[in-house]
């Protein structure tokens, strides 16, 4: 089957996108606090993403409506980068009816009995629904690859595992959007420090989460392979400048707006016959 992606309007945020195949993918050379994207100033942008949202509010009422597609955003970035946040200003505005978010935490018992699919698949939308994953899949190529949790030769095989599964739900109406929160280590040292001494973020810390930050530059790698080889037509990925918090929601907002737009989407027509009902 031949899939081809919602051809998206995106101006200079087409920029963000992952071309596949397409040479090497150094996250070091791409600026986080870029944020010429807009051609406005922050409080114009900020007033475009308010117009995007109201117009996903829109747009998902009728892929509800119409049941015969969803859609699938998926966030991943390193800790404090802004996964949730995204969420909560970007999509918190939506009606939870036609909504399900989904929070990757590590593995339970159960799930790792299975493939490691087998947990993000219950997970996909179903037709009608909007879903968000905060994590995702790539984990379970991220986290190997960092701590040599598996032979080098099962990590490889999932790259190709992952690209079949989404050409498999882009095949069955699901259209897919990679967002990766792209900060530097340095301004996750000044967000930790924040919550660090925020009381309503302390409880956030974890001590992992230190832990995982010495092998900062061993994820950035993990990351850059991930996104490489995994950004298809059909599941592209976008990476986001995400150390401006407003810029970063407002290009995800812009974004996921055009992918809606580009679906057509169009109520249902009134069941025959009840057009000439009379109520009263």
């Amino acid at each position: 089957m031949l899939i081809v992606f919602p051809k998206l309007d995106l101006g200079a945020l087409e920029r963000y996108r992952v071309r596949p195949a397409t040479g090497s993918l150094n996250l070091a050379k791409i600026d986080p606090r870029d944020e010429t994207g807009f051609a406005t100033t922050k409080e114009g942008t900020k007033a475009a993403m308010l117009t995007d949202i109201v117009e996903i509010e829109r747009l998902q009422d009728i892929l509800y409506a119409e049941a015969k597609r969803a859609v699938l955003v998926i966030l991943q970035g390193m800790d404090t980068s802004g996964k949730d946040s995204a969420i909560r200003k970007v999509f918190g505005p939506l009606p939870p009816l036609g909504v399900v978010t989904t929070n990757f935490k590590k593995p339970s018992p159960q799930e790792l009995a299975h493939d490691y699919l087998w947990r993000v698949h219950k997970a996909v939308p179903p037709v009608r629904m909007f879903g968000l994953f905060n994590r995702s899949h790539y984990e379970d190529v991220l986290a190997p690859r960092v701590h040599g949790s598996l032979p080098g030769d099962r990590i490889e095989a999932r790259y190709g595992q992952i690209n079949a599964f989404e050409q498999h739900l882009a095949e069955n109406d699901v259209t897919i959007l990679k967002f990766f929160l792209h900060i530097t280590k340095e301004e996750q040292a000044r967000r930790l420090q924040d919550r660090l001494t925020d009381p309503t973020k302390q409880w956030k810390l974890n001590p992992d989460d230190l832990k995982e930050r010495e092998r900062w530059d061993d994820y950035m790698a993990a990351y850059e392979i991930a996104i490489k080889r995994c950004s298809l037509e059909w599941a592209p990925w976008f990476i986001v400048p995400a150390e401006r918090r407003w810029y970063r929601n407002a290009v995800i907002a812009r974004i996921t707006r055009r992918a809606f737009e580009a679906l057509d989407l169009s109520y249902p027509p009134i069941a025959p016959g009840l057009d000439k009902i009379e109520i009263k």
